[in-house]
C-alpha cells in the first residue's frame, strides 16, 4: 500500500488520520499524524503523533 503525504487513513483501532510526514529511519517507514479524536458531543479534536506503518488498514482519501 503507498501512503504518501496529506492522505487520510483508517487506523487499526477504527479511528482516522491524516499523513502530515513519512519518515524513511534505517528501512522502517512511519509516518506523523493527525489522528482524529472523537468527542462525546460529535465534534472532533486531532492529536498529533507517530503511526507505525502496521496500524494503518487503507487509504481513505
Amino acid at each position: 500500500m503507498k501512503i504518501k503525504q496529506y492522505d487520510k487513513v483508517l487506523l487499526r483501532d477504527g479511528r482516522t488520520a491524516q499523513i502530515v510526514e513519512v519518515f524513511n529511519v534505517d528501512g522502517k517507514i512511519f509516518f506523523l499524524g493527525d489522528i482524529d479524536i472523537p468527542l462525546s458531543d460529535g465534534s472532533l479534536e486531532w492529536e498529533t503523533d507517530d503511526i507505525p506503518a502496521e496500524e494503518i488498514v487503507k487509504v481513505i482519501k
